[in-house]
């Protein structure tokens, strides 16, 4: 069974994120932020009986977390042995830039088409907020523009009523987000000599103005530059 999407669409959704409801997902979301930002390493053993006083949660519960992590594919269990992070590799990086293309270009199209005055007018509020994030924080690499960055790809493509595709497209933003975040420290955003901002701005003008092909064209530019400036770097 699916389980229920929650694409964020008000300003109020992305800025602070939601509290945890569970100690479960307590757990899940702490590793999960500490997996994609590099906390915890690439092939690094995810020991239960260190981890559950890190997270403050019993042993149970934090096997639970580590198996939703299995399901998203960035923590591995190997029977007897335990879980570990998730390897990286170039050519995994270039799978899930592939395939992130493929399903979130025909998304943006399929939106574009069905999106009404109210996803116009939510795409206008996800992408002013994300300029703004621009211009306090200077750019990428905070908490708070990642988030509002996941907020304005997820609303591009919200007049899509395909949960499958954005349950996929989820998973697979976060893998991205962690190959960024593993190369921060060796590519800068400034250094790549890369402009974020007009990428975004190119994307946001053709799909408000309802240019389906300019948009899609824009978007696999914006996430392939993405695979581009990483795969240059030593991984």
């Amino acid at each position: 069974m699916m389980p229920k999407l929650v694409t964020p669409l008000n300003a109020a959704d992305q800025g602070e994120p939601k509290p945890p409801r569970t100690l479960v997902e307590r757990a899940y979301l702490g590793l999960r932020h500490d997996v994609v930002c590099g906390k915890l390493a690439p092939g690094e053993r995810l020991r239960v009986e260190h981890l559950k006083d890190q997270y403050e949660v019993g042993a149970g519960t934090l096997r639970e977390a580590l198996s939703l992590l299995v399901a998203d594919a960035l923590v591995t269990a190997e029977g007897q042995r335990g879980f570990s992070v998730a390897p990286i590799s170039l050519a995994d990086l270039e799978d899930v830039t592939n395939t992130r293309v493929m399903l979130e270009t025909e998304a943006l199209r399929q939106s574009i088409r069905r999106g009404d005055a109210q996803w116009e007018a939510n795409l206008n509020a996800s992408y002013s907020l994300l300029t703004q994030a621009d211009i306090d924080l200077a750019g990428a690499g905070s908490a708070l523009w990642e988030r509002r960055n996941k907020a304005f790809h997820e609303t591009l493509i919200s007049a899509y009523e395909s949960a499958w595709t954005k349950y996929m497209l989820g998973i697979l933003y976060r893998h991205a987000e962690r190959y960024r975040n593993i190369n921060w420290r060796l590519t800068a955003a400034h250094a790549s000599g890369r402009d974020v901002r007009r990428e975004h701005e190119e994307i946001f003008r053709a799909a408000i103005d309802r240019q389906e092909a300019r948009a899609s064209l824009a978007l696999e530019a914006h996430v392939r530059l993405t695979h581009d400036i990483v795969k240059r770097q030593t991984l």
